[in-house]
């Protein structure tokens, strides 16, 4: 079975005519667009081996996002037991 080989010029067929399309032809226009509004990240082969698939990866941050959470919050106020007027006297 023979292959087709495809030809890498850059041009138009012969069915399209220039003159139909309103503004001049650009190359990658909204390549910056959409590289920008993304939200596609791409992982290392490392840590990619690590996961099955993309919800053990989204559960696996949800946890550390969850983790952070707690042990950078604030701890909360005891009431009673060691305030100024008790030390003071």
């Amino acid at each position: 079975m023979k292959k087709v080989k495809h030809s890498q010029k850059d041009e138009l067929r012969s069915e399209y005519n220039l003159a139909d399309f309103p503004s001049p032809m650009v190359r990658g226009k909204y390549a910056k667009r959409l590289k920008e509004s993304s939200n596609i990240v791409v992982l290392t082969p490392e840590v990619a081996a690590v996961f099955p698939n993309e919800d053990a990866v989204n559960n696996a941050l949800l946890s550390l996002i969850k983790l952070a959470a707690k042990t950078t919050a604030r701890p909360a106020k005891r009431k009673g037991s060691n305030t100024k007027k008790q030390r003071a006297a």
